[in-house]
């Protein structure tokens, strides 16, 4: 084809895009985002990476608040699966009962329940080697910026505050790599009402236990509220709106596990 002065001018104008040619003008962000981690299992000692022999009150209370969501999100495996074969590709459910399993069988051997922060970071590197696909890669950065928000923590006692602290700057990190936000049907549509609610009990004096009900409880709201959302981002984004009226979005279905199953413990 052949160039005429219009063609060339649009071809130099000022751009943002990655890989274009250096002589055209523009901020251009890098073709691959920097995204710190921190180090693996691989890179660590054994030592660090074992169970506390003993656990101490917070290590006992980060123990019990685990294995409560993860075996929320195994019960949940059929439900998730049904919502997504309406919606998505399936197997929400199975990939998260993957995740889920592994952070059982890793907790019992290498989380040093005793550090939250180092906890949560064992936590996503379970995650990314068992889950795989989108969801093992965004539930790997939500654990990965907590821990960072975390780690900022001398102490390896975590107050609620810096646990809401934590929770916020987790689902930043999901929601600048993922690109999607509030009202887009994805797992944030339970998060972000979660994180809410829980900075602001906590603001109001509430006390941890129940700032965290409340917390979950809103959760729950916000991923059943996606039924009444157009899909953004996803599979969904390619499902008519008629069908995704009859089911909530299954991963924010599944961030919310802990209050859908309160719920329909209550019910039965």
């Amino acid at each position: 084809m052949k160039a005429d002065q219009t063609l060339l001018l649009r071809l130099d104008a000022p751009t943002k895009a990655p890989h274009w040619p250096v002589g055209s003008a523009g901020n251009r962000p890098p073709a691959k985002i920097p995204v710190p981690l921190p180090p693996s299992r691989s890179t660590k000692s054994e030592d660090s990476l074992s169970r506390p022999k003993k656990l101490s009150e917070h290590g006992r209370i980060l123990e019990t608040a685990i294995e409560a969501a993860v075996n929320a999100v195994i019960d949940m495996r059929d439900s998730l699966n049904d919502w997504d074969s309406k919606v998505g590709d399936g197997d929400c459910g199975s990939t998260m009962y993957k995740g889920a399993t592994a952070i059982l069988d890793d907790m019992k051997k290498f989380y040093p329940l005793n550090d939250a922060a180092e906890t949560v970071n064992e936590i996503g590197s379970s995650v990314r080697r068992a889950m795989g696909g989108t969801s093992g890669i965004l539930y790997n950065i939500f654990c990965k910026a907590a821990y960072a928000k975390l780690k900022a923590n001398s102490d390896s006692d975590v107050t609620a505050k810096q646990w809401a602290e934590a929770l916020e700057a987790a689902i930043a990190a999901v929601s600048k790599y993922g690109g999607a936000n509030a009202g887009y049907r994805t797992l944030l549509d339970a998060l972000i009402p979660a994180s809410s609610v829980l900075k602001e009990r906590l603001t109001a004096g509430d006390d941890s236990s129940t700032a965290f009900v409340l917390s979950s409880e809103a959760a729950l709201s916000g991923a059943e509220s996606t039924k009444d959302m157009q899909a953004q981002a996803g599979w969904s984004s390619y499902v008519s709106a008629a069908i995704l009226a009859t089911v909530p979005d299954p991963g924010a279905m599944a961030a919310a596990a802990l209050a859908v199953k309160a719920k329909y413990e209550k019910a039965s």
